[in-house]
C-alpha cells in the first residue's frame, strides 16, 4: 500500500501544455521535494528535471522511479494509461508501493474505445447520443444506418486518434465515403479498424472533470475548449485552440443535474464493473435545451482545459493526489479561485496539417500578468524553439473571463515566432 511521507520524488509522464500545468501546480506543494518529467519540454525543463524517455516505455520508466526514489508518478496522456502503466506498477514487486495517478487499463477503455464507453453510458443508463458501431465487414449496414439518420452525420473511430478522429458532415454522401475511408481504407490507422456512428446533438459543449479514488470523487472547475483551428468554430479539428472556465451558462441548476444524473452513476458504474479507477475522469458533455449529455471519457485531464482548472485549484496538489492514492479523497475539501481563468494556444502555421519545427519563440520574458505554459516547445542552443504543432498556452486570472481573456490577448502580442497562429476570438459563444 502507497505510505505518506514528509517530502517526496514525483515523476509526470508527458510532454504537453497540461504536463507542464500539472508540475507548475506540483511544485508549488511543499511536500514536493525532487520534481521529475519524462520527457517534458523547455516549461518544465526550468521548474523539473526532464528525463529523455518516453511515455510507453514501461522498463525505462521503471530505471528512472527506481533510481531517483520516486513515490508518486502522475500519468498525463492517454497512451500509456490505455497501454496499462497502471498495471505494470501494480504487477511489479519494486514498484507496486508507488502511488500511480492514473487509472488502470480495463478503466482507460473508457478512452481507448469509444464502442467500449458507448456500451457503459447505456449499460448505467447515463445520457447519451443513439449510436451504433461498424467494421470494414458491415460497412453496408453502416451505410443503411447514416440513411435512417438526420443530417449532420456524426462518424468517430472507435480507438486512439489524437484528438483527431471525429469526422461531422452535413451529407449522406459525404458520410458514406467518409465511412468507406475510415473502415476500408483505414484513414486512421488501428484506430479506425471500428467506427462509432450517432445521432447528432445540437447543443453547447463544456468539459466536466472529476478526481476520483476509486470510492469517493470531487467534481473540479468546468471547462469549455474550443477544438477547431478557425475563428467561429471552423476549419479542422485540433487538439485545442483556447479554453475557459468556469463555463457561463452552467449554473448551479444544470450542474446539479450534471452530477446526479452523470457524475454519480459514472464512479458508481466504474465500481459496479471492477474498472479500478484512481485518477481523473474528464466528461466530455453537451448541454442539449437545459439537460446535459455525454458525448465521450476522457481518462486523463484535457488539455488545454488543464491550463485553466488546475490554476483555480487553491488546494495542495500533492496533497489532493495523496488522498486519491489513499482512497481519503472524502477528507479533502476542495478550494477553488473564484476568479475565471482564460487560456489562448499558439500554434504553428499550417498545424494541425504539415508545420515546420524549431522556429526560435522570442518575448517570453516580457510577459505580466500570465503564465506561460509551454507545450510543443524544447530548449535548443540556449533558445526556445517550437517542436510541435501546439507551441504554447497563454493562461490568464480575471474577475470575469472577458477581463482574463483581454489579458491574455494583450501579452500574446508580444510572444512570436514564424508562422505563429492563434484564434482571436475564444469565448466568442458565451
Amino acid at each position: 500500500m502507497y505510505k505518506q511521507l514528509q517530502r517526496m520524488n514525483i515523476l509526470i509522464l508527458g510532454s504537453g501544455g497540461r504536463e507542464h500545468t500539472i508540475a507548475w501546480k506540483l511544485k508549488q506543494s511543499p511536500k514536493c521535494s525532487s520534481l521529475f518529467v519524462a520527457p517534458g519540454n523547455s516549461g518544465t525543463a526550468q521548474i523539473a528535471k526532464n528525463v529523455p524517455v518516453s511515455v510507453t516505455d514501461f522498463k525505462a520508466i521503471k530505471e528512472v522511479v527506481l533510481n531517483n526514489n520516486i513515490t508518486m508518478v502522475v500519468v498525463g496522456p492517454e497512451d500509456p494509461l490505455v497501454q496499462g502503466v497502471h498495471d505494470f506498477f501494480l504487477a511489479d514487486e519494486a514498484l507496486k508501493n508507488v502511488a500511480v495517478i492514473g487509472p488502470q487499463q480495463a478503466a482507460a477503455t473508457l478512452e481507448g474505445s469509444k464502442e467500449f464507453a458507448k456500451q457503459f453510458l447505456f449499460r448505467h443508463n447515463i445520457p447519451t447520443a443513439a449510436y451504433q458501431s461498424f467494421d470494414a465487414q458491415t460497412v453496408d449496414k453502416g451505410y443503411a444506418f447514416l440513411e435512417t439518420l438526420n443530417p449532420p452525420y456524426v462518424l468517430k473511430a472507435d480507438g486512439l486518434a489524437a484528438g483527431k478522429g471525429v469526422v461531422i458532415l452535413n451529407d449522406l454522401n459525404d458520410a458514406k465515403t467518409e465511412l468507406k475511408s475510415m473502415l476500408v481504407d483505414a484513414k486512421f490507422g488501428q484506430a479506425s479498424t471500428k467506427v462509432v456512428i450517432e445521432e447528432f446533438l445540437d447543443g453547447i459543449e463544456l468539459s466536466c472533470f472529476v478526481l476520483t479514488d476509486g470510492k469517493n470523487y470531487k467534481i473540479l472547475p468546468t471547462a469549455k475548449d474550443y477544438k477547431r483551428i478557425g475563428e467561429g468554430d471552423t476549419g479542422l479539428n485540433t487538439g485545442g485552440m483556447g479554453a475557459i472556465s468556469p463555463v457561463p451558462f452552467a449554473n448551479e441548476a444544470f450542474l446539479n443535474k450534471v452530477e446526479e444524473r452523470i457524475v454519480k452513476p459514472t464512479i458508481a458504474g466504474l465500481q459496479k464493473d471492477n474498472l479500478p479507477y484512481k485518477g481523473f475522469v474528464f466528461i466530455g458533455l453537451i448541454k442539449v435545451g437545459d439537460d446535459p449529455k455525454v458525448i465521450e471519457y476522457n481518462v486523463r485531464l484535457g488539455d488545454p482545459e488543464t491550463e485553466v482548472v488546475l490554476p483555480r485549484l487553491k488546494n495542495d496538489l500533492v496533497e489532493v493526489f495523496e488522498a486519491v492514492a489513499n482512497q481519503s479523497l472524502d477528507k479533502i475539501d476542495v478550494e477553488i479561485d473564484q476568479r475565471a481563468a482564460t487560456t489562448v494556444m499558439l500554434v504553428s502555421g499550417g498545424y494541425p496539417e504539415a508545420y515546420e519545427k524549431g522556429k526560435v519563440i522570442t518575448g517570453i520574458e516580457t510577459i505580466e500578468d500570465s503564465i506561460v505554459f509551454h507545450a510543443g516547445a524544447q530548449e535548443k542552443d540556449g533558445k526556445i524553439v517550437t517542436s510541435g504543432g501546439r507551441v504554447m498556452a497563454i493562461t490568464s486570472y480575471g474577475e470575469t473571463y472577458k477581463e482574463a481573456i483581454k489579458k491574455s490577448y494583450q501579452n500574446i502580442e508580444k510572444l512570436h515566432f514564424d508562422k505563429m497562429n492563434y484564434r482571436k476570438d475564444i469565448g466568442f459563444d458565451l
